[in-house]
C-alpha cells in the first residue's frame, strides 16, 4: 500500500451536508473519515484519487452547502498520529464503549472495546455504526450464528463476540478492513470469528441467524437475495449505511424476497432497517 491523501473539509450546514458528502466521498474510492469541529477528514489512497471526480462530485453542492478543503499527503506510516490526534472515545447507549489502545477503559459499561484503524470504515463515530451497535445489543444472538458483511474495523463482530454470539464470520472485500479486523478481534481476545476478504459469493453455502450489514444502498440491493438465501428461518437481517430517502427501495427488495419488516430507526437522516425472514 503507498501513501493516503487527506482532505480537510469545512462545511455548513455541518451535520447535513458532512453526511452527505461522506456518502459521496465513499463511492469516489475515500476510505475513512473523521470528524471535526468544523466538518471532517476524508482519506483516500494516492492511487485511486482523481482530482476530477471530486470536482464534477462537488460541483452538484455548490448551491446547496458551503464547502472548503485542503489537501495534506500522508505517508503510510503516519497514519497512526493522525489517528491519535484525532479519536474520541465513543459511548453507545451507556453500555458500549469504543476507545483507542491508548484510552483508559471507562467504568460502568458492558462493552468494552478497543478499535484501532488502519484506514478502516466502522470506529463507532458515524450514525449507522452506532445504530447498528444499537439494534445488535437488542437481539438475542447468544450461542447463535452471524455475519458481519462488509466488517470494516471488525466492530460489530467483536461485540457480537462479547455478547455471546457464536460461530461468527466477518467479511470485507477491502485489504486493510481485512486486516484491520484480525488485529482488532487480537486486540480484543476475540477467538471465534473467521474473517475472509471478499464479497458476497463468499456466503454460497453458509447459513447464519443474524446478517449485520453496513454497506452503501447499491450493493444492498444488489446483494439483498444473497443474504436471504444465507439467512435461517426466524434470522435477522439488519442493514444500514443509506439515508431515509432510501427506505422505501430498500424495504420493497426486502418485502419482494418474503423478509419481515420489524423495526427501523434514523439518526441524521442514516437509517437502519431490520427484518425477520
Amino acid at each position: 500500500m503507498g501513501n493516503y491523501i487527506e482532505l480537510i473539509f469545512t462545511v455548513e450546514p455541518k451535520e447535513q451536508a458532512s453526511d452527505v458528502l461522506i456518502a459521496q466521498l465513499s463511492d469516489i474510492g475515500f476510505e475513512s473519515f473523521v470528524e471535526s469541529a468544523a466538518g471532517f477528514s476524508a482519506f483516500v489512497q494516492e492511487e485511486e484519487f482523481k482530482e476530477t471526480d471530486l470536482t464534477n462530485m462537488l460541483s452538484g453542492f455548490k448551491d446547496v452547502f458551503k464547502i472548503e478543503y485542503s489537501r495534506k499527503d500522508i505517508p503510510q506510516q503516519n497514519w497512526n498520529k493522525e489517528w491519535e490526534s484525532s479519536f474520541q472515545p465513543i459511548e453507545i447507549e451507556g453500555k458500549c464503549y469504543i476507545r483507542a489502545p491508548f484510552h483508559e477503559p471507562k467504568k460502568g459499561f458492558v462493552y468494552d472495546v478497543i478499535i484501532e484503524p488502519k484506514m478502516s470504515f466502522g470506529t463507532g463515530h458515524h450514525d449507522t455504526t452506532q445504530l447498528m451497535i444499537g439494534k445488535l445489543m437488542k437481539l438475542d444472538v447468544k450461542d447463535k450464528s452471524l455475519l458481519d458483511m462488509g466488517c470494516g474495523t471488525g466492530v460489530l463482530a467483536i461485540v457480537a463476540s462479547m455478547m455471546g454470539a457464536k460461530p461468527i464470520t466477518a467479511i470485507d472485500i477491502d485489504e486493510w478492513s481485512y486486516e484491520n479486523t484480525v488485529e482488532n478481534l487480537e486486540r480484543n481476545n476475540i477467538e471465534n470469528v473467521v474473517v475472509h476478504k471478499g464479497d458476497a459469493e463468499i456466503l454460497a453455502g453458509k447459513e447464519f441467524h443474524s446478517i449485520l450489514a453496513n454497506i452503501n444502498r447499491n450493493i444492498l440491493l444488489r446483494d439483498m437475495p444473497v443474504y436471504f438465501n444465507s439467512l435461517e428461518k426466524g434470522g435477522n437481517l439488519v442493514m444500514s449505511g443509506f439515508f431515509e430517502t432510501d427506505i422505501n427501495e430498500i424495504s420493497a427488495k426486502a418485502l419482494s424476497l418474503g423478509l419481515r419488516f420489524i423495526d427501523k430507526e434514523i439518526s441524521n437522516q442514516w437509517t437502519m432497517l431490520h427484518f425477520i425472514k
